[in-house]
């Protein structure tokens, strides 16, 4: 399912990603993938959710193919077409969470995915608004992203007593 979706979001970004343009969306590009690899290497094995493979071999591997190709193509896709409007923008933010909500709900359902730690699956929903607004940010002003991004991760690793590692 985890290749499906990758491939799935390969193909949608040739029909309707700005690949001519790729470069001016890159920073952002770069963020998202930055971000889930960071999140990865300092929760390490305490995370709020857990990839479970199905041909890629372990979490590992599944979160660096979301993190390598998946998140940074669907970046790609979501501001190739980013609102010019406030209502607009919003209206935007809200449908592209509900679909990466609809897919984590089919990760859910055929055990891709699974919580830990005290997350739960609607958690997502709010987690993606904050990501796509986050981002949607980034690509104009990405000091205030990184600014606001801050006190996201310490709320999130706070608030559901993640221990703060760094190595071994």
């Amino acid at each position: 399912m985890h290749i499906a979706i990758t491939i799935l979001t390969i193909l949608a970004s040739f029909k309707w990603a700005d690949w001519k343009n790729w470069r001016e969306y890159h920073a952002s590009m770069y963020f998202i993938s930055t971000g889930g690899m960071m999140y990865e290497y300092i929760v390490q094995e305490n995370t709020l959710w857990k990839f479970h493979p199905d041909f890629l071999y372990g979490h590992e591997m599944v979160v660096l193919v979301y993190a390598i190709i998946t998140m940074p193509i669907s970046i790609l896709l979501f501001l190739s077409h980013f609102p010019e409007t406030w209502m607009r923008r919003l209206l935007y933010i809200v449908v592209w969470s509900g679909i990466y909500i609809l897919v984590e709900w089919f990760l859910l359902v055929f055990g891709r995915i699974s919580y830990q730690n005290g997350w739960k699956f609607w958690y997502s929903f709010y987690f993606d608004i904050m990501m796509f607004s986050i981002i949607a940010l980034h690509q104009h002003k990405p000091f205030r992203a990184y600014i606001i991004s801050l006190p996201v991760i310490l709320f999130l690793i706070f608030y559901f007593d993640i221990p703060f590692k760094f190595g071994k």
